[in-house]
């Protein structure tokens, strides 16, 4: 069955793919792009392949798995703590990416990993974890729309 509830089954595995990108981001102080990068394209394809397995799974615990195998050292990026408002959550941003991701492979006709890879590593990525700013509250479309032209519009 390709559909359970209201979404794909697949697009929230994307979802939680890009909420433990984020979560082990804050957690390590990184930037989305590094994480990304030191996932690697293999690690990622495990996670949005195995979401369902790792959802039912303690999130401290597959966060720091994923962690200690990437090597992925702390850093001094803290978008969290330089927010003066309202933080949104490592799921609220999660959403954000995975409407991006989608449709930037949709129209692309790339895989979801790719796009994934592009979207995390292109100039609207801080723009979305910069949460002093209000680009992540913005309309999907939008912010397809400032991705495709490469700036914000």
């Amino acid at each position: 069955m390709n559909s359970e509830g209201r979404e794909k089954v697949k697009d929230n595995d994307l979802f939680f793919t890009c909420g433990l990108i984020d979560y082990m981001a804050r957690k390590t102080k990184n930037t989305r792009s590094y994480v990304v990068n030191k996932l690697g394209k293999k690690r990622l394809e495990k996670i949005y392949e195995l979401a369902d397995v790792y959802h039912c799974d303690n999130l401290d615990r597959v966060s720091d798995d994923f962690i200690e195998e990437s090597q992925i050292q702390n850093g001094i990026f803290d978008n969290v703590g330089d927010c003066c408002f309202s933080i949104p959550s490592h799921w609220d941003i999660g959403k954000v990416y995975k409407r991006l991701i989608k449709q930037v492979s949709e129209k692309e006709r790339i895989s979801v990993i790719d796009a994934l890879i592009e979207v995390y590593n292109s100039f609207i990525s801080p723009k979305i974890d910069d949460y002093n700013s209000s680009v992540y509250y913005e309309n999907p479309s939008y912010i397809y729309e400032c991705y495709k032209e490469n700036k914000m519009l």
